[in-house]
């Protein structure tokens, strides 16, 4: 008898359990990743002039936008996650990583892992392009294999060229000849583990460089301070309460979630600095 082909989820996961990431995964089409864009950059441009509700925007765009609320339920991205944690997830942040048009912003070597006080690493994160994310445009980089290190130091630069949150960079050197280029077209997406190594380098182009990272992790997680953050339950169900279960959005933009999010954000700035 023929021996059958293994599936998608099969190969995320042996790539995944290997290098420590997979990329590129189809998630939506080049048209669907447009109406996000387009639904993304109109809310920025109806809170133009209110500078804290765009930094809640672009920090929980899940939870002020039922379009990207959706995304994170896609069948395709819940079934790359199980591949590697199972059926139970929930979704620890959806945040937006934007580099402007002719931008020389960067994100240094880091492994994201690294300041979020979970007490495990359970959690893998689809970072989903809304457009096309190039080398030209600034694209992940991955040292493959390196997820099987633990949190190696790192040294935080606040450097304001720097897109972390603390300008946080491995204080170890990275040969970037060992780097693998995960170049995305908009619609795709790749999924890495939190202690890979990895990077990307300025937007040489004159478009926008948007994506979303998604953080699935598993309901056992929890933070070791015992706060309870909000997150969203997107498959299965969650029999542990470690964390504060979000409803999907209210609506789009309403003000019921900015309050939430403005709540989350500052525990949330608590638990990383």
């Amino acid at each position: 008898m023929a021996q059958s082909q293994p599936t998608a989820t099969q190969h995320y996961a042996e790539s995944y359990n290997r290098d420590g990431f997979v990329a590129p995964i189809d998630v939506v089409s080049a048209s669907k990743a447009k109406t996000l864009r387009d639904d993304l950059e109109a809310a920025e441009a109806e809170l133009a002039q209110d500078p804290e509700k765009l930094a809640l925007l672009r920090s929980y765009p899940d939870r002020l936008l039922p379009s990207f609320d959706a995304l994170t339920r896609n069948d395709t991205l819940i079934a790359a996650a199980s591949s590697i944690l199972g059926a139970d997830l929930m979704v620890w942040s959806g945040s937006l990583f934007i580099k402007e048009a002719n931008s020389t912003k960067i994100v240094s070597w880091h492994q994201d892992l690294t300041y979020w006080g979970l007490d495990d690493a359970e959690e893998t994160t689809c970072w989903v392009a809304l457009s096309p994310a190039t080398v030209e445009s600034g694209c992940m980089k991955f040292v493959p294999g390196s997820h099987k290190k633990k949190i190696v130091p790192h040294n935080d630069t606040f450097d304001d060229n720097n897109l972390l949150s603390r300008g946080q960079e491995i204080a170890v050197d990275v040969n970037e000849a060992d780097a693998f280029t995960a170049a995305l077209d908009a619609g795709q997406a790749s999924m890495h583990h939190g202690h890979l190594f990895h990077s990307s380098g300025p937007n040489v182009t004159d478009d926008r460089r948007i994506g979303m990272a998604i953080r699935y992790i598993k309901p056992s997680m929890k933070q070791k301070t015992g706060d309870k953050p909000l997150v969203a339950l997107v498959s299965g169900r969650d029999d542990h309460n470690h964390f504060t279960v979000a409803n999907p959005p209210d609506g789009r933009l309403s003000e019921r979630d900015f309050e939430l999010c403005k709540r989350d954000k500052e525990l949330k700035a608590k638990l990383l600095f």
